[in-house]
């Protein structure tokens, strides 16, 4: 089983720097978070320290590009920032890292340690494939605001990762939905790296391959693929 991933064309055309990875993996084992996954997070703010070397995490080049991207469709990138950045923020401040379960604690030390998006969806709960698109603004997008389950809407033209069924990512990679978010049931996911230029091809599929081969370590018995992610066709 491959799971269809597209990104539309015209979001190719808003940011052409754009270069995704897809880590697919059936048969996961999931769980609260532990002390691996802790341990994981501690390292990865360590190295993100080191990479940062004494700046901010939006003066690094790749936050500032993703920054332009969301710029270029309508977003305010200081008012709703990138996953990586908001996770690198979150990684430096007093509180440090949340921990959530044991593969989203994974998937968030390869984004803070490499500070490149990551998100991870349960496979399980997607509909059809999964394509990038500029939103109509009718979709649906299943949250939760003040502990009530709502059902939101996204702006017209805002970039979003959607299903079959509606939006399961907002503004690019700002907030995930929670219909498709992993939970300590999963058992296949899909993870999507987001690199933009100037993350190079090298250092993107360097950060794939580090998520594998912990997913590897962690769930000895999954089946593990890493794949581009094609335009639309």
């Amino acid at each position: 089983m491959t799971l269809a991933l597209t990104v539309s064309d015209e979001v190719r055309s808003l940011a052409p720097g754009f270069a995704p990875l897809a880590v697919e993996a059936y048969g996961l084992t999931n769980g609260p978070s532990d002390d691996a996954g802790s341990a994981l997070l501690d390292d990865a703010a360590r190295r993100l320290a080191e990479r940062l070397d004494g700046r901010t995490p939006h003066e690094h080049p790749h936050i500032a590009a993703w920054r332009t991207a969301y710029t270029a469709f309508g977003s305010k990138p200081s008012r709703t920032r990138n996953s990586a950045e908001a996770l690198a923020r979150r990684a430096l401040a007093d509180g440090g890292l949340p921990r959530i379960n044991r593969l989203v604690d994974l998937y968030n030390a390869i984004s803070v340690a490499h500070l490149v998006p990551v998100g991870g969806e349960d496979i399980g709960r997607i509909e059809g494939g999964m394509r990038l698109v500029r939103a109509v603004g009718d979709e649906p997008f299943d949250t939760v605001a003040g502990g009530e389950p709502v059902v939101e809407h996204p702006d017209p033209g805002e970039v979003v990762w959607r299903d079959e069924r509606g939006v399961t990512c907002r503004r690019w990679n700002w907030r995930q939905g929670v219909r498709t978010r992993l939970t300590e049931e999963s058992v296949d996911a899909l993870f999507l790296l987001e690199g933009m230029e100037p993350m190079t091809s090298g250092e993107l599929a360097a950060a794939a391959a580090e998520l594998a081969a912990s997913l590897a370590a962690a769930c000895p018995d999954a089946r593990i693929e890493i794949r581009d992610v094609p335009s639309s066709v």
